[in-house]
């Protein structure tokens, strides 16, 4: 029979182990999170660690730590002198209400919520086999040592509590753990996916890439071939090698005509890895800039990487470029296949380009026309100067196919905001909200400011994060964008007070008033204080939104 510090153990065994059980699930989750944000990647989640350090290791979790930390050390010291059975039961209620007291029961709110995927799955039972590896490994080498309760039950503690509070890196581990399995899935379906596609010998296939401009194109793209055609385009910003292969695998059918995929990349190589994939007749490079600069470290890397597509394009295939960008002209320039060179200058080196543009704050009016002669009146819904360029785009790919100037003026006058870019929205209150949040950078931030400006009644307002992943040159843009912002804006609401610093600096060197710049913590925050001093007919902006990794 069980004597009663058997039984002892055995009880504060199950409540302990729970305790952390439940503890480390609810951290992992969080982390799981993030790294999901991260798409998975380590480096950039080992980054965020070492930037957001503060949410990795609240105030909260430290506190519960160190307390658990001191009373172990204590209890450890005290052993060697005083063998007693109620200390040991004082340690364990102290350490289980430490531990406690750390964990975060609340559900943080998110921008984007973690989605439990197959992957997301399987990475957190690597993340949880990592801490039972670790948890084994040392109670194994302690056990060597000593099997007395007394003295190995609080290690057995003290490393569940350490396993605990090194879950972001616990987490790490786990994917390292899971990297060869994912490697061997994403292969499988890529290969599924190569095969498929290639059976579709009619199907003309889409690729487009660009620093921005990428998803708005393809469904300015996707409007005007459906006048025509039977089209797929790729959902959402589903740009990856497993995100176009589930595309290809799960929906694309001999039914459709046309195809266009968005090809994303973060690294010299990826749009390659794409792009032999969806096997394109026609690519597209809309722009180049200074996006994504802490992987792609310099803007020639960005250039080599996007060219990738011109270069996988078959010798009869046709290159499409926006000759109004200075990095991209000098990839047109140097091409040898069929190409059509779009823009809005330059007009008579251009095979296709607008005049006679009309910005309004309902759209905008153009003339469509191309070398040949050709010729056509269009009308958008669309804001700012930058999506003429876009429309262009997607009128040179539908030319390339085979469609008319009237048919392809029938697509553009159809053609819906992209939800979350300049997406103009009337709440009902009398003020105009700019929807302008999926992503920023300098090109867009200064287009989303230019449409702003259009509006002539009414102050004008903007609730902006700023912008981020333009590496060495992070704060210089921030600070130009604060210049611009106090040319144009009347109150202007900044979130994140460390994040925002260059903005505020860039505003302040314009000269700007004080009282109406506010800066805040959270997005809620910027909406509170916006209701303080908005009114009927006032013009809000909301510029970026950046995701939960972000948050200060």
């Amino acid at each position: 029979m069980l004597n009663t510090e058997s039984i002892l153990f055995v009880l504060g065994l199950l409540i302990t182990f729970g305790i952390w059980g439940l503890g480390t699930f609810i951290r992992g989750r969080f982390f799981l999170h993030m790294i999901q944000l991260e798409e998975y990647n380590n480096i950039n989640y080992l980054n965020w660690i070492k930037e957001y350090n503060y949410r990795a290791y609240s105030k909260k979790t430290m506190f519960s730590f160190s307390l658990i930390a001191i009373i172990s050390s204590i209890y450890l010291i005290l052993s060697f002198f005083i063998q007693n059975y109620i200390m040991l039961i004082i340690y364990v209620l102290i350490w289980t209400m430490a531990l406690l007291s750390g964990i975060n029961f609340k559900k943080e709110e998110a921008k984007k919520d973690l989605v439990f995927t197959a992957r997301a799955k399987r990475l957190f039972a690597g993340y949880f086999v990592s801490c039972g590896i670790e948890l084994l490994v040392i109670l194994a080498i302690y056990l060597l040592v000593s099997s007395q309760i007394i003295f190995y039950y609080p290690v057995m503690l003290f490393t569940m509590a350490l396993i605990y509070f090194y879950a972001p890196y616990n987490m790490y581990f786990g994917n390292l753990l899971d990297i060869p399995i994912e490697k061997r899935i994403h292969r499988h379906y890529y290969e599924m996916a190569y095969n498929k596609i290639r059976k579709f010998e009619d199907l003309k296939i889409v690729g487009i890439t660009g620093s921005y401009g990428k998803t708005s194109t393809k469904f300015i793209t996707s409007t005007i071939l459906e006048e025509k055609f039977k089209n797929l385009k790729t959902p959402a910003s589903y740009n990856t090698p497993m995100g176009i292969s589930k595309v290809i695998n799960d929906t694309l059918t001999a039914d459709y005509e046309t195809f266009v995929v968005e090809m994303g990349a973060r690294r010299i190589g990826e749009i390659e890895e794409v792009a032999k994939l969806a096997n394109p007749q026609i690519g597209v490079i809309t722009s180049i800039g200074p996006t994504h600069l802490e992987t792609y470290k310099n803007i020639e890397n960005i250039i080599k990487t996007k060219y990738e597509l011109i270069e996988e394009l078959p010798p009869d295939g046709i290159a499409i470029f926006n000759y109004d960008n200075d990095y991209v002209k000098r990839l047109a320039d140097k091409t040898f296949k069929e190409k059509i060179l779009y823009g809005m200058e330059d007009i008579e080196n251009l095979d296709l380009y607008a005049e006679n543009i009309e910005i309004s704050e309902a759209g905008s009016t153009f003339i469509l026309k191309d070398k040949e002669g050709n010729s056509v009146e269009c009308r958008s819904k669309l804001l700012g100067r930058h999506n003429i360029s876009n429309l262009l785009a997607g009128a040179a790919i539908a030319k390339s196919i085979g469609m008319t100037f009237e048919e392809i003026a029938k697509g553009i006058v159809k053609i819906q905001p992209v939800p979350h870019r300049l997406q103009l929205m009337n709440p009902g209150t009398g003020v105009i909200v700019i929807d302008d949040t999926y992503n920023s950078n300098p090109v867009s931030s200064k287009a989303a400011l230019e449409v702003l400006d259009q509006f002539k009644e009414g102050n004008k307002v903007i609730i902006t994060p700023g912008m981020v992943e333009l590496g060495d040159k992070e704060e210089e843009e921030n600070k130009i964008l604060g210049k611009n912002i106090a040319k144009t804006c009347d109150y202007i609401i900044l979130v994140g007070k460390k994040k925002t610093k260059p903005i505020y600096e860039g505003i302040m060197e314009e000269g700007f008033s004080k009282d109406k710049v506010f800066v805040v913590n959270s997005i809620d925050d910027a909406t509170k204080t916006l209701q303080t001093f908005v009114k009927p007919k006032d013009i809000v902006l909301f510029e970026n939104d950046l995701p939960d990794t972000f948050n200060e």
